[in-house]
């Protein structure tokens, strides 16, 4: 795929590559055994092997793109949207069980400025990996398992609207990982789906 390439004023990336994006795990877990946990903790980690990019291209290559902060630690800042989402998402377990769900980032490539301002459409492609161990022995409850958990992302007069409606990347980004994590761990509507658009 030639990046360069451009036609009518749109990056052929763009064009061509209209694909299809999921939010997907294999096994969500026993809502009567989820039942039984009280998060106590999450530990999030951000492997250091991961590429970050700040390139305000339509499409970076890295592992790591994220725009939706003030300049800094990405790393960090994609660290912590995975943290508050998960946590926000595992607070309504009730039981008397303490756990630690520990998730690794595996890829977070969210939409650049430039895509925002001129792409016709757009995707958050999100995966880290997931597994829920006993607090108090560190022992695995679940085994590991990958999520993948893509979002269509704001793009054009949309994205201005939805910024100013208080529902921007960062936002948007937590409460959707929130509602993943919720589905995933049985509290809430499963959201494993398929969705077509054009991006990365």
């Amino acid at each position: 795929m030639n990046r360069r390439t451009v036609l009518l004023g749109v990056p052929a990336l763009l064009l061509s590559g209209c694909g299809r994006w999921q939010v997907e795990y294999e096994n969500g877990l026993d809502p009567v055994e989820s039942s039984l946990w009280k998060l106590q903790n999450v530990d999030v980690r951000v492997p250091s092997s991961l590429s970050v990019s700040n390139d305000n291209t339509y499409a970076p290559n890295a592992d790591i793109v994220w725009h939706g902060e003030p300049f800094g630690d990405r790393r960090a800042q994609v660290g912590r949207i995975l943290d508050e989402g998960i946590r926000r998402g595992a607070a309504p377990l009730s039981g008397t069980r303490p756990v630690t769900i520990v998730a690794r980032l595996d890829h977070f490539h969210a939409v650049t400025p430039a895509a925002v301002a001129r792409a016709p459409g757009a995707v958050h492609n999100i995966a880290y990996a997931v597994q829920v161990f006993d607090a108090r022995t560190a022992d695995p409850i679940t085994e590991a398992e990958t999520i993948q958990a893509d979002l269509e992302a704001f793009v054009g007069d949309a994205a201005v609207v939805a910024q100013l409606q208080g529902r921007g990347q960062r936002p948007r980004l937590v409460d959707h990982i929130a509602r993943v994590t919720a589905g995933w761990l049985g509290l809430g509507e499963d959201q494993r789906r398929a969705f077509g658009s054009v991006g990365r």
